[in-house]
This record gives structure tokens, C-alpha cells and sequence, in this order.
């Protein structure tokens, strides 16, 4: 059957990096979107947008085209996005899929959620770059594309953008836990991802936060976009089918 499927990217990326997977899922007979948050658009101000900036830009993407029974699917810094659009978009949902993503408690941010050499890193490179962020490549390499090699991480790592520092500081505002949401969840688990380590994993640390959920594996590392692009389609169409 053929579903609707909207996939959220991650920081430093942009709508166009999901392309890859979203061609092997329309292939399949799906209606794929992949918007461009705002932070991550070329003109956006980095210094001021936050993770309400984000999360609005995507209510306002699903609203503006008139989805339905949409699957959202959340990668990494997507999930927190994610999770603060769900209340908001609660009746046009079929169901939420984290791929490797943040799931925040109300009142949490992404900082909240990872190791503290990422905050101080973060931390470092905020005050350095006007309140941007990115990720250094050799921690790009080793860490997040670690199943690629050194052409394919280089020449993913040049497709990244600068990332709004605010939308990992800021809480994300959210009237419930994400369990106690009335839709279907799933979670897909890409086993190589080594861009937490392994005493902060996402699965189950992360991934049991959303109460009754459907678990799929995946090959590949956190950026499997890049390196296992058909794995990852098909992982993402048995989360979201019903």
C-alpha cells in the first residue's frame, strides 16, 4: 500500500541529503517530502533560531501541503522536532519514526541528552562561530559515517551546514511524554552508530521513551542516509507500515 512519508533531517543537513533514501522509497510506490528546517536554509539566521523556530517550520510544512495519515520520520536532532510537532499535528498523523533520534521528556533539551564532551565541544564552538555549530571531521568521520570511506565521508561531510546552536540548548516544549501520545511509534536502530557511545546508546536509552513501540534494525552507522540508502529505505517502510 502506498503512505505518505515526510523524513526530518538531522543537524547539519538539509532536506536534500534524505534524497538518496527517499528515491529508493518512492521507488517502492510512496509519497515522499523532505523539507529543509528552518535553521539549516540558506538564509536563515543561525544565531537566532531555536528549536521553536524548527519545530514550527515543520507544522507549518505538513499544514501548508495538507498531509494526511502522514508517517514522520525523525533522524537524530530531527526526533527532538519531532516530539515537539506531535501535539500540534496529532490528527493528521498515521505514525512517528525515530531513526536513530532524540526522544526528550517535556522540559528536556538535546544538550540534556548527550555525553558532556559534546556540550563542551558545542560549547567551544558556539562562542567561536556567532552561536553556530559544527561538527569538526574527524569526529564526522570516525564517529557518525564510520561504516564509510574516506571519499564517501568527505564528500557527505561537504554537503553540512552550520547548525543553529539555540535548537540544542532549547527546551523543547511539549504538554506530555511522548508514551503517553495517542499515535503509533517506532524506532529504527541503525546497529553500526557509534555517534553515541555505547553507555548512552539511542536503543534502549532513548527508544524506550516512547512507551509501546515497534523496534526495526538497519544496518549501517548514524549516517546510513549516505552509506546504506536502500537498507534504510526499506527499514523506514517496515517502521512506518500499519
Amino acid at each position: 500500500m502506498a503512505d505518505t512519508y515526510v523524513l526530518v533531517h538531522g543537524a547539519w543537513h538539509t532536506g536534500a541529503q534524505l534524497e538518496a533514501v527517499a528515491r529508493e522509497m518512492r521507488a517502492a510506490g510512496h509519497t515522499v517530502l523532505c523539507p529543509t528546517l528552518a535553521g539549516n536554509r540558506p538564509s536563515d539566521d543561525r544565531a537566532r533560531t531555536g528549536l521553536a523556530d524548527a519545530v514550527a517550520s515543520l507544522v507549518d510544512f505538513v499544514e501548508a501541503q495538507d498531509l494526511r495519515q502522514v508517517r514522520l520520520v525523525g533522524h537524530s536532532y530531527g526526533g527532538m522536532v519531532l516530539s515537539g510537532a506531535a501535539e500540534r499535528l496529532l490528527p493528521r498523523l498515521a505514525r512517528m519514526v525515530y531513526v536513530n533520534a532524540f526522544v526528550p521528556q517535556p522540559g528536556e533539551c538535546l544538550n540534556d541528552l548527550v555525553p558532556p564532551h559534546y556540550r563542551a565541544l558545542f560549547d567551544g564552538i558556539a562562542a567561536a562561530s556567532g552561536n553556530a555549530v559544527m561538527l569538526p571531521f574527524p569526529i564526522w568521520r570516525e564517529a557518525f559515517i564510520n561504516d564509510a570511506d574516506h571519499a564517501l565521508a568527505q564528500q557527505a561531510f561537504d554537503q553540512l551546514n552550520p547548525h543553529p546552536y539555540r535548537t540544542f540548548t532549547e527546551p523543547v516544549v511539549m504538554a506530555q511524554p511522548m508514551a503517553a501520545l495517542g499515535v503509533g511509534k517506532s524506532y529504527v536502530n541503525c546497529v553500526l552508530d557509534t555517534a553515541l557511545p555505547a553507555s548512552m546508546p539511542w536503543h534502549p536509552r532513548l527508544s524506550e521513551r516512547l512507551g509501546l513501540f515497534r523496534y526495526i534494525e538497519c544496518a549501517g552507522s548514524h549516517e546510513a542516509w549516505f552509506t546504506q540508502p536502500a537498507a534504510l529505505a526499506r527499514a523506514i517502510v517496515e517502521a512506518g507500515r500499519d
